[in-house]
């Protein structure tokens, strides 16, 4: 099986590669290959060779893949930087991958400017746009040949984990030997867990910059398959474009089906989604009663698996294997699950520990051995720090990551449970559950809550979400406090940025004392 945008190219040069949502603009094989072609070149004129590192601080855009699979193709790491930093922390993740070329969209050019400030030695091209303090991306490639580099070679992308406990720690891959066309660990997986494809048309609802939207729709474009991008997640938009495009793919997160499941009734079944063989979520834990209603809805074509940017391990489940165990994300296909306690013994079946993976793709986070050091124990093994359980049969059940935990009175809360409780919630539309300050126990559980449509904050419903907690929970995790706010510190991957949350309600106790 051929497996790159170049094959398809050459054998169906009119097959439509991408697409747009917000304006329908399409890039067929041959022109993606064309204008990934012309990208290497110009990295090569510019002095940027093999195994050196490109930066993309782009929005969503056609755009993003010529990028992309120019580095891919060029030998090239491409560091791809979220939309949502600052500038310092933008600053941070050049520096620290040795960026030598950053791309960026015209919409960021303000942001291009504040880094620029910080970083001017950095050489930047400007995309999609003009302005006459920046030199054009377009400008610079249009005379740049649409033939392959001479020197061609696999590239890898170099993702910065989204640093929800601190500074993102960079995750670099070793880049494959050999043919560009040749498989990859997502192609196998695509193919034999769900389906992929040339025919497969795969809707991308979240931002490019994050690992699994880009990995899986570049794995589809090696199918041979149609990318379907939304410039950002709306829930009945997707629903349209499912019907429209004829979706038979898609990638969501938990987040993405609260909202689709809090639309009215009228409205979700206002579209014809029968095109849709097999959908997947990922990135955060999925609440059992979400879970349950998506398949309700949809049927049994949703799958889950479990894996971090760091790749070291991979497990994945079933729609009908969820269904007989529910919660669970489960058995691994990359990798053997170790649960194991604070002095790295192997937990028993049901008994709760961290998760780490045996036997698996290594990794190491770029010039930070002691945080690769934290993350490998006695025994090799290694792990994202997350917290969990394996059933008899070897199937993983997700409890919370082990930074999230909140210790009251020398009780272990994880916040994951109180917020798909209260989640499911009908009157509620987001959760966060973090720690607060307690004079008497250490801490406590807060929650902050942002109502459902039409619903407004007030004490009443306060203490109906409290009432509702109780029923449903031991009284030790029942939030103490219960805040309504109107928007949560969360990415567009759904993962919540609890360090900020949290970091409120510390700093306020301080301000206090």
């Amino acid at each position: 099986m051929q497996l790159h945008p170049s094959c398809h190219a050459a054998s169906s040069p009119d097959k439509t590669a991408t697409i747009m949502a917000s304006t329908g603009e399409t890039v067929t094989f041959a022109q993606l290959d064309a204008r990934s072609n012309q990208a290497a070149q110009l990295f090569r004129a510019r002095g940027i060779g093999d195994g050196a590192c490109i930066g993309l601080l782009m929005e969503n855009s056609a755009a993003y893949f010529d990028i992309a699979w120019a580095a891919q193709r060029a030998g090239l790491y491409y560091v791809c930087i979220s939309t949502k930093l600052s500038a310092g922390e933008a600053d941070y993740i050049l520096e620290d991958s040795g960026t030598r070329l950053l791309v960026v969209s015209a919409g960021l050019a303000p942001l291009a400017r504040a880094i620029r400030d910080l970083r001017p030695e950095l050489p930047m091209l400007l995309i999609g746009g003009i302005a006459e303090d920046f030199d054009s991306f377009e400008a610079a490639v249009a005379d740049m040949p649409a033939t392959p580099i001479p020197d061609e070679a696999n590239g890898a992308e170099m993702l910065y984990s989204s640093g929800t406990t601190g500074r993102p720690k960079g995750v670099k891959p070793n880049r494959t030997p050999g043919p560009l066309n040749q498989g990859t660990g997502l192609t196998d997986l695509g193919q034999r867990l769900y389906g992929m494809d040339g025919d497969t048309i795969y809707l991308s609802p979240a931002p490019l910059y994050h690992a699994a939207p880009l990995r899986w729709s570049m794995t589809v474009h090696r199918f041979g398959g149609t990318v379907v991008v939304m410039d950002k997640y709306d829930p009945e938009r997707a629903l349209q474009l499912i019907e429209q495009h004829r979706v038979t793919h898609a990638q969501w997160v938990p987040t993405h089906f609260v909202r689709m499941l809090k639309l009215p009734e009228e409205v979700r079944t206002r579209y014809d989604l029968s095109s849709l063989k097999t959908v997947f979520h990922a990135a955060a834990p999925c609440p059992v009663p979400i879970k349950q209603a998506m398949l309700d809805w949809w049927g049994p074509i949703i799958h889950e698996y479990y894996a971090g940017t760091e790749a070291n391990g991979f497990t994945a489940i079933g729609p009908q294997e969820w269904l007989d165990r529910p919660g669970s994300v489960g058995r691994s296909m990359w990798g053997e699950v170790k649960i194991v306690d604070d002095d790295d013994n192997v937990l028993p079946a049901r008994k709760e520990g961290a998760i780490f993976f045996a036997d698996g793709p290594k990794f190491s986070y770029h010039n930070d051995p002691e945080k690769t050091e934290q993350a490998t124990n006695r025994h090799g093994w290694t792990t994202i720090g997350d917290v969990g359980w394996l059933d008899e049969d070897g199937y993983l059940y997700l409890t919370d990551r082990k930074s999230y935990m909140i210790i009251s009175g020398g009780v272990n809360i994880y916040p994951q449970e109180i917020e798909d409780l209260l989640i499911a919630h009908p009157k509620v539309a987001d959760a966060a559950v973090v720690s607060a300050p307690c004079e008497d126990f250490g801490e406590k559980v807060a929650a902050a809550i942002i109502p459902a449509e039409g619903i407004e904050p007030s004490e009443a419903l306060a203490a109906e979400l409290r009432e509702y907690a109780r029923e449903n929970l031991s009284h030790v995790k029942t939030p103490k406090i219960l805040d309504f706010v109107t928007e949560l510190p969360r990415l567009p991957t759904g993962k919540l940025q609890k360090r900020l949350l949290r970091d409120k309600y510390w700093q306020k106790d301080a301000a206090a004392s």
